[in-house]
Order: structure tokens, then sequence, then C-alpha cells
């Protein structure tokens, strides 16, 4: 009897928006630990082309955009782990195409090794009785019987009108929306929802009452939140109602309509149906991207931050090379009146702009770097520093938006990661089409109140000790906020508060842990994060971090563990004198409010360093 064997692929999803593979919606497969040759496949590509053409699905689907290549509607891309094997299909036939890829998949390593794989037909179809919701017919690996359960399933899942909805709103240049909720189209104040059962059926869409509304995608691997408020500020000071979303929740101007991590398609998609908003600012993270793609279909500016080794190894994403690709899924959604600004200053997104069709605006630390020199010769939009001024030009007209040490973002020039974050802002903000003089007036002052930038380098002074609270999450982050913590701590010591999420690498958590023991610290508290285990038992990062920090030369007396981020910044803060600087790199949601409200206390309960702390 043939042992039963598990499914050839880890994950079968759906892309419900412009992705790593395709303009368009498509569905993938993660496949790892079943040997994929090139044999194998061309066998699977071949039957996708079948299934393809017998549902009648393009085999090229055309771009948004007008003289942009189309890409093919199959795809696979190999990694370190294993391959992804994705293809482009219709909004109302992803869960058709999810079924097709599997078939392709199923039938080819049948053909190739009946005896290995007798089992799988009957597996996929146990499996598919827990999927949610289950397919109407049982899957099958005989090609005609196969093909024509495909059929099925397409006449079921086929929503005509949606279909002909979104043409419609695709030729007007509309942005628009799918998910269980309904089909929205155009955005903010200019769009409507239409039932998700029958859209449209109930009620004449009146499509000169939609319009589209200011957009921007922030993404990168640090800065993102930051340049995120930076023009949410921005569009509020032209005048705009601005929805945005980032990873502390959706925001409407200075009201918060949900708490948490909205980075992802959620919080794109709250922000776009927000009916007062009349700009959109979308945090897009790597998760989302991979996970489903984008949920916004458009923007007028795409803005990429940086890339760094954070997160590598999800989805298969293993180099920078592929982070950059993945982040320049954003450009795919900007249309040729649009900008997609990039930072010059890293080399990975310098050498990926390839994949780039979209107009592109370059910033750097350095007005007059070659490269922007170049691009400005060629009529592109540039932003930097020239002599201590950050400048821009943009369609043709050159802006000083004043003396960089003086924004208070930039700590008097210490924070050069957020002269980087400023001037990346600043091209965004003129894409966007806000006053020059608007954005002066906002770099001049953001950063001066607490509330401008919360959880991210927020200045505290409490009983003779400088505190600072930031969100640096991975060595890039880390290394940018350090030298202003040691800035802090010149007549005194540095104390920090160390912790990582448990989804990061050992690599990664120990060169977190470096980075931290090259600034010699007198104290490290390091810490579990709650809510962010992931899949790591209790103490074990904290674990790692102690070795780590032991082997760079830190005394095993001067590393303290704790549970709890509000405990571990309690024991931080107990250990402070006169003199030093407190590093509180904090990031649970959970934990944040109850740490600024204890640094409150300190402040008006006239506390000084040495007493005991408050409760």
């Amino acid at each position: 009897m043939t042992e039963p064997v598990e499914l050839p692929y880890e994950h079968s999803r759906r892309l419900t928006g412009s992705n790593l593979y395709f303009e368009s919606t498509g569905a993938v497969l993660d496949v790892v630990g079943v040997d994929i040759d090139d044999a194998l496949l061309a066998a699977w590509r071949a039957r996708v082309e079948r299934g393809l053409a017998h549902l009648g699905w393009a085999a090229t689907p055309v771009s948004r955009f007008p003289g942009r290549k189309a890409r093919a509607a199959i795809a696979a891309r190999r990694h370190r782990t294993g391959i992804a094997l994705a293809l482009a299909a219709p909004i109302d036939g992803l869960f058709t195409a999810t079924e097709l890829n599997e078939w392709a998949l199923g039938a080819a390593l049948r053909e190739r090794d009946p005896v290995r794989w007798a089992t799988l037909e009957a597996d996929m179809a146990d499996a598919a009785l827990e999927a949610t919701p289950p397919p109407a017919l049982p899957p099958v690996l005989d090609e005609g019987a196969a093909l024509e359960r495909l059929r099925h399933l397409a006449a079921l899942e086929a929503r005509p009108r949606l279909r002909a909805m979104i043409e419609r709103a695709d030729s007007l240049g509309l942005g628009w929306l799918v998910d269980e909720e309904g089909v929205s189209l155009g955005e903010g104040c200019g769009h409507a929802i239409f039932p998700a059962a029958a859209p449209g059926e109930a009620q004449v869409v009146q499509w000169e009452t939609l319009r589209n509304i200011p957009t921007a995608l922030v993404t990168g691997s640090n800065g993102k939140t930051t340049t995120v408020r930076l023009l949410a500020a921005c569009a509020r000071a032209q005048g705009w109602h601005t929805a945005f979303n980032c990873t502390d929740g959706v925001f409407l101007d200075d009201r918060q309509l949900a708490s948490g991590d909205y980075s992802g398609p959620m919080g794109a998609r709250m922000v776009l149906r927000e009916s007062r908003a009349r700009a959109a600012i979308i945090e897009a993270a790597r998760g989302g991207i991979l996970r489903r793609g984008l949920a916004a279909n458009r923007a007028d500016v795409a803005l990429v931050t940086n890339v760094s080794p954070d997160h590598l190894g999800g989805y298969g994403i293993d180099d920078l090379d592929a982070m950059a690709v993945t982040k320049l899924v954003v450009a795919n959604v900007v249309g040729p009146a649009g900008l997609v600004v990039l930072n010059a200053d890293d080399a990975t997104l310098v050498r990926s702009i390839s994949r780039v069709e979209a107009p592109l605006g370059w910033f750097a630390l350095d007005a007059d770097a070659p490269a922007l020199r170049a691009h400005r010769e060629r009529g592109g939009s540039t932003s930097g520093v020239r002599s201590g001024r950050l400048v821009a030009t943009h369609a043709g007209a050159s802006h000083d938006f004043g003396l960089v040490d003086t924004m208070p973002l930039t700590v008097g020039g210490l924070a050069r990661y957020n002269i980087a974050n400023l001037c990346g802002a600043s091209l965004a903000a003129l894409a966007l089409g806000i006053a020059p003089r608007t954005i002066a007036a906002v770099f001049a002052s953001f950063g001066r109140s607490l509330a401008d930038n919360p959880g991210r380098l927020m200045r505290y002074e409490a009983g003779g000790a400088q505190i600072l609270v930031d969100y640096a999450h991975n060595p890039e982050g880390l290394r940018g906020v350090l030298p202003i913590a040691r800035a802090l701590a010149a007549r005194g010591r540095l104390l920090m508060l160390l912790g990582q999420a448990g989804d990061r690498g050992d690599a990664d958590i120990e060169a977190l842990a470096a980075i931290a023991a090259d600034a010699r610290p007198e104290l490290v508290v390091i810490k579990d994060m709650e809510g962010y285990l992931r899949g790591r038992a209790p103490g074990e990062v904290p674990a790692l971090l102690r070795r780590a920090l032991i082997s760079r030369g830190i005394a095993g007396a001067d590393i303290l563990d704790r549970g709890s981020e509000i405990e571990a910044a309690r024991t931080a803060l107990s250990h402070a004198r006169s003199g030093d600087a407190v590093l509180l790199l904090v990031h649970g949601h959970d934990a944040r409010p109850h740490v600024h409200a204890l640094i409150e206390r300190l402040q008006s309960s006239g506390w000084r360093v040495g007493e005991a702390l408050p409760p």
C-alpha cells in the first residue's frame, strides 16, 4: 500500500492586486521541498497555458497604462528554498486560478513519478474539503476532466457585471477596490461602494460623481511611517482632509480611526474608502505586498525610502535585490503622469530601476551627486542637501525648503536618516501638487511636538536624564538612532532597551546585538516582545541577544533580562544617573502608551534619577 504524501506546495494564494509577478491579479503556488527541474517546470507551464486557453483568459495581460510593456501571464521564480509558480487571472476568477495552478503542478508531478505521487489526487481532494470555501467539485488530475472542472468553477465564480465595471473604471483612470465588502469605484470623497454579491445591479453607477484623490504609496525598509506622517502633515497644511495608514493605525487628519499595525492591504482599503478624505497617504509594507499584492490599483506618487537586509527569507525573498523588486511593486500602479521617488544613495535601488517604467525622481543627501546632476540635466526631478539647505527640482522649477539643521526632525543635523526622509518627502509632496511654501512651513515645525511622530525619535528630559524613545526595529534603524543617543549621553552613560521580533533569523538578531554593542552602552536591558514571538519560545530571542552582546565585549553583569517591554523600560529608567541618556526601543502597540505615560509621570512628579519610580 502506498503511503500518503504531503501536498507538493506550502501555500496556494490569490493575488488580489498588483504584485511581484504581474500588474494584474492572479494566483501563486509556494513550492517547497520538491525538486522542480526545467523539464517539470515546462510541463507545469504547458498545462497552465492549456488551462488559460480553455478558460478564455488572456495569455498576455494588457497593461493599464498605454505604452507600458505587458508581462506574460505565467511566471516562475526560483529562490533558495523552493520556487514560486504564478499565473495572471481576472479579478472574478482568482479561486479558479488557484485550482488551475494546483492541477497543473499536480498533474505534471504524477506524470513524472506516478508511484511517488499515487495518492496525490486523493490528498488534494482531502485538502480541498478543509479550504474556506471548499471548491464546488473535488480536484481531479486527468486533464480532460480537470479542464471541464475548471470551466465549471470559472462559470460559478464569474461576475461579468463586476468585470465590466472595472474595465469602465480603468478606461476612465479611476481607482477601484474589490473585497468581501464589495466593489468601490473612485477614492476618498469621490468614491462609491456597491454590494459584493451583485455590484452595480441594485443601483445605477453615476460615473460623473466619481473621482480620484491625490494618493501616495510609501514603502521601504526604514522610515516608512515617518515619511507617511510627513506627507500627511503637508497634505493637511495644503487644506486637504487627509487619510493615512501606518504601523500605528489608520487616521483621518489627527483623528485615529483604528489602532494597530495597518500597514497592509486592510489599512489601504480603509484609507481609500474614507468618504471624508481629500488626499490619501498609504504605507505599503513588504508582507502585504508579498501575500496578496497591493490594495491600491493606482497612485500619483510612489516612494521607496531604502532597502536593507530585514525580513529576508520570507516568501522566497532571500537577498537585497529580491527585496528591492518587492518594494518596487509600488511603481506598477503609477501612471505616466505620476512620479516614482527613489533613494539614489541606496545602491540596490539604483541597480533595480530597469523594472520601473513610470517617471523617476531621485533623492540623496547630496543634491549635487553625479547621478542627481545627470537626472536634472535630462529634465528629471531631484531633491537633496546643498550648502546645508534642503533643495529640490521638479517640473522645471527649483525650490529651497530651508536649513536642514533647523528642521526639528533632524535633531540639529544628527539624524541623517531623517534628513533622507525629508528629502524623499519633499519630492513626493511636490509631485502630489502641494505648494512649496507649505512644504517648507511643515518641515520647519514637524517634530517639534511629540504628537507629530509618536514612537519615533521622541525626546524627553526627566530627573536629570535624557530619554529617547524610538521604534528602531532592525540593524539599519538602530545604526541610525545610536549616534543621536550617544550625543545625548555626552555627559554620562548610555543605557538602552533592546529586543527583536521572533520572525527574524538568528543572524539578523545577532546583527542587531552587534550594532548595539558597538555603541558601548553601559547597560542593556533585553526583553521579549509580547505579541511578536512569532513561533519562538519565550526567552529564546533574549538569549540570542545576550550571547551576541557578550561575544562583542559587553559584560554579562551589564545585561539585564526582563519579560515585558514595560518592565524592561522601568528597569532601564531606574538605573539612570544624572547626565545619562536612556534609549528606549519600544515596539509593542500596547506597551508604548504605558511607557510614554510613565515618562510623563516622571516629569510631572518632580522625580530625580536614583529615586524609586512611581507606579
